[in-house]
């Protein structure tokens, strides 16, 4: 398994930036190789991308979300991947967010750009990309303020 983790800090408070980030279907907006995510309810997400040439889709189920603090989710289909995104409160109007992710290279050109750490560096570009996103508009464009443990939408 590849993993990765990245840093960013993004000058907009916590609920900006962690309402920004549940608007899934945006992603292709700032995510290089997303080309589109549909959410088919609340806690079930189907994606399209184009990772190192190849057209790839895939189900990912949001496993545990919880409002200003994080997003976790793993693959049910397609290529095995898994992952986390954190939101910290660095102060009123500024937050650190945390990509950790962990997915199986499919194939050599995968395995190979893992290795050489384009995948670093695309999840790098992407983040880089959120942040001017999100502080170019200063506001989110929606937000579901919901929680889902254990895989089960809480009320």
């Amino acid at each position: 398994m590849a993993r990765i983790e990245k840093t960013i800090e993004v000058n907009v408070p916590v609920t900006t930036a962690y309402n920004q980030w549940t608007q899934f279907e945006e992603f292709p907006r700032f995510m290089e190789a997303i080309e589109s995510v549909s959410q088919l309810d609340d806690t079930t997400l189907e994606w399209h991308a184009n990772i190192g040439g190849n057209d790839e889709t895939w189900t990912a189920k949001i496993t545990d979300q919880e409002p200003d603090q994080r997003v976790r989710w793993e693959s049910t289909s397609g290529s095995p991947n898994s992952g986390e995104v954190t939101f910290a409160r660095l102060d009123e109007g500024r937050t650190r967010v945390t990509v950790v992710m962990e997915w199986e290279p499919q194939g050599p050109v995968q395995s190979a750009g893992a290795a050489l750490g384009f995948d670093d560096r695309q999840v790098e570009g992407d983040l880089e990309r959120f942040k001017e996103f999100i502080e170019s508009r200063g506001s989110e464009t929606g937000a579901w303020r919901g929680e889902v443990k254990q895989g089960t939408t809480a009320s």
